[in-house]
C-alpha cells in the first residue's frame, strides 16, 4: 500500500523549459479523500525552494479544500446570509445588500476569494467614488458616490473578509492597506429663529403645520416622524412616545423597526400649542391610525416624500434648498 504523503511535504524537479518545479500537498479534499497537488515555479533550484516553503507554510494556514470555492460574489452571499443579516436591522441589510449586488459583484464578483488583491479593491473604491451612482438623475448631478458611501462599503468589505480569514479560506485581509475617502465635513444650515415664523405659514399653506411644527420642538428624525401613531401621544402629560422609525426591507419595502439603539427609544416632551395642533391634525383624520397619513394612500408617509415637502416649503418661505437644513 502506498504511503499517503503528508501535508506539508514535496519535492523539486528540473522542466524540460529549463525552469525548476516545486510539487507538495496542500490538502485533501473534503468529499473524495484525494490529495490536492500544487506547484510553484522558479528560474533556479533555490528560487523554487523558497517559492516551495512558503507555499507550505501557507497552505497549513488555510483550507485548501474549501478555499478554491469561493468567488467574491460566492463568499459575499454566503457571508450575508449567514453571518450579517440575522444580526442587523432591516434598513442596515438592505444597505448591505444593494451595495453587495449593485456595486460590488458586477465589478469584482468573479474574482475567486483566494485571488483578490488590496488593488482589485483599491479600484473599486476609486471607481465607485468617480462614477459610482446608479441612478441617472443623481449620476448627471454628481457621478460619484459620497465618501461616506465608499467607507460604507469598506468597511462591510473588512468584515466579510475577516470572517473568511477566521474560516481559513484566505490568509489576509486584503482591505488593510487600502485607501479610503476622508470623512467630508458638510456644512449644517440651521434655521434662524427670526426665519422659522415663515417657514411655519409656508407649512401650514401646505396643510402640514402640525408634522413639520412637531418636528421642530421634538427633533425627531424623519424615519421617526412618519412612524408616530395616535398611541404615541400622550396629551395629559405633553409627551410623545418614540419607539419605532420607518426603514427599508431588502425589497425596499417600507417597514417599521425598533430604532437603532436602546437610547432612541424615549419619551420626548412637546410644548402644549404642539398637542393643541396634533389634536386638530386627528379630528381630520380620527378613524386613521397614522399620525401623520399619506394624503395619497393614506398609508405611512414615505420619509423620502417627508424630505421632498420640508425643500418645498423652504422654498416657499424663500430660502436656498442646497445642503442640508434643520
Amino acid at each position: 500500500m502506498a504511503k499517503k504523503r503528508a501535508n506539508g511535504e514535496g519535492n523539486i524537479r528540473k522542466r524540460s523549459d529549463g525552469r525548476w518545479e516545486g510539487r507538495y500537498t496542500a490538502g485533501y479534499h473534503p468529499e473524495t479523500g484525494k490529495r490536492i497537488i500544487k506547484n510553484v515555479l522558479g528560474k533556479t533550484q533555490a528560487e523554487c525552494k523558497a517559492k516551495l516553503k512558503k507555499a507550505i507554510e501557507e497552505s497549513q494556514s488555510l483550507d485548501v479544500g474549501r478555499a478554491d470555492e469561493y468567488t467574491v460574489a460566492a463568499w459575499l452571499r454566503t457571508w450575508f446570509e449567514l453571518y450579517a443579516k440575522p444580526h442587523i436591522r432591516p434598513s442596515t441589510m438592505n444597505y448591505y445588500h444593494r451595495n453587495i449586488e449593485q456595486h460590488i459583484i458586477p465589478a469584482i464578483g468573479d474574482i475567486p476569494l483566494n485571488k483578490l488583491t488590496t488593488r482589485d479593491l483599491q479600484k473599486l473604491y476609486n471607481d465607485l467614488q468617480s462614477n459610482g451612482r446608479l441612478r441617472k438623475v443623481q449620476k448627471k448631478e454628481k457621478p460619484g458616490l459620497s465618501n461616506s458611501t465608499v467607507r460604507g462599503i469598506h468597511m462591510m468589505l473588512h468584515n466579510a473578509l475577516d470572517r473568511a480569514v477566521k474560516e481559513k479560506l484566505i490568509l489576509s485581509n486584503p482591505t488593510e492597506n487600502c485607501i479610503i475617502p476622508k470623512i467630508e465635513k458638510q456644512e449644517m444650515k440651521i434655521l434662524h429663529p427670526d426665519h422659522i415664523s415663515a417657514y411655519l405659514n409656508a407649512a401650514e399653506r401646505r396643510n402640514a403645520l402640525p408634522m413639520f411644527y412637531l418636528e421642530l420642538v421634538s427633533g425627531l428624525r424623519k424615519g421617526e416622524l412618519v412612524a408616530l401613531q395616535w398611541g404615541d401621544l400622550d396629551e395629559a402629560n405633553c409627551t410623545i412616545s418614540v419607539s419605532k422609525q420607518a426603514s427599508w426591507d431588502t425589497e425596499h419595502q417600507l417597514i417599521l423597526s425598533r430604532p437603532k439603539t436602546g437610547n432612541s427609544i424615549r419619551e420626548v416632551s412637546i410644548p402644549q400649542d404642539a398637542v393643541e395642533l396634533l389634536k386638530q391634525e386627528y379630528a381630520k383624520h380620527p378613524d386613521n391610525p397614522w399620525m401623520f397619513p399619506s394624503g395619497r394612500t393614506g398609508e405611512m408617509y414615505h420619509p423620502d416624500s417627508v424630505v421632498t415637502l420640508h425643500k418645498r416649503i423652504l422654498k416657499d418661505a424663500g430660502w436656498s434648498i442646497s445642503g442640508s437644513t434643520t
